[in-house]
């Protein structure tokens, strides 16, 4: 075994006794419910753009990107961009023609002008209109054709809305990608959290996730992942298809 081998195996055996360190995941705990209620996601940037992500699933993301290499990524929920640049960027360090495509029902006018500006906007297509509209599905499937696709669903966060998105967008991915749903931290807030908001617990990206899952089992959650951030929105919604 070289070094690196070495590294990397030592570094999977502690990310897994991070899965049952009681200690940590309390931490874990405490941290997301005290940041979530201060908007702590809502202060960072990528090159530029509101991303509204937290650093440590930006990270996760980045791991992926650079293991897939996917050729097409699908974002549902545009809202500032910043998420839309950071895709187009790491597929513009990974060359070829990779690009992005993101459908939001509302894109705010100030928003595209921004995103539109951008320098790594020849990467990005942005499509106005429901993620479930099937018109614009069916205008994604056409993008999608013969292409390694990776998945990230970010839009409405009720139930119902997110697992129909897994209906129509989870069967582009690519075996050996990933189809991740952000949000499904939901679930584990205390209820009326989002009191301004549709969802709540028992209706929310995680719920959507579990009901999807066990209809589907061409996909199983990437648990590695989540034990190795500790800091995530995103718990039980690293979606790996492994067939």
């Amino acid at each position: 075994m070289n070094a690196s081998d070495e590294f990397r195996e030592k570094c999977r055996d502690r990310v897994e006794g991070y899965s049952s360190n009681e200690t940590l995941k309390e931490a874990s705990n405490s941290f997301m419910t005290a940041t979530i209620n201060a908007k702590y996601s809502y202060n960072f940037t990528w090159l530029g753009r509101p991303i509204i992500q937290y650093p440590q699933d930006i990270i996760a993301m980045q791991e992926i990107i650079w293991q897939v290499k996917p050729d097409l990524i699908i974002e549902t929920g545009i809202a500032h961009g910043g998420s839309l640049i950071f895709y187009a960027s790491m597929l513009e360090l990974l060359g070829g023609g990779g690009r992005v495509v993101g459908i939001d029902i509302d894109i705010r006018r100030h928003n595209r002008v921004e995103i539109e500006r951008h320098p790594m906007f020849r990467r990005i297509t942005m499509i106005e209109g429901s993620s479930t509209d099937e018109k614009i599905t069916e205008k994604v499937r056409q993008m999608a054709g013969g292409k390694r696709v990776l998945v990230c669903l970010d839009s409405n966060h009720t139930h119902e809305h997110v697992l129909r998105e897994l209906e129509l967008y989870a069967p582009l991915v690519s075996v050996g990608s990933y189809c991740v749903v952000f949000d499904t931290i939901i679930e584990d807030m205390p209820k009326g959290t989002y009191s301004d908001r549709p969802w709540d617990v028992g209706n929310n990206p995680k719920t959507a996730v579990q009901a999807y899952l066990k209809e589907h089992n061409e996909f199983v959650v990437d648990e590695e992942i989540e034990n190795k951030l500790l800091i995530t929105v995103a718990p039980g919604g690293y979606l790996r298809r492994v067939k």
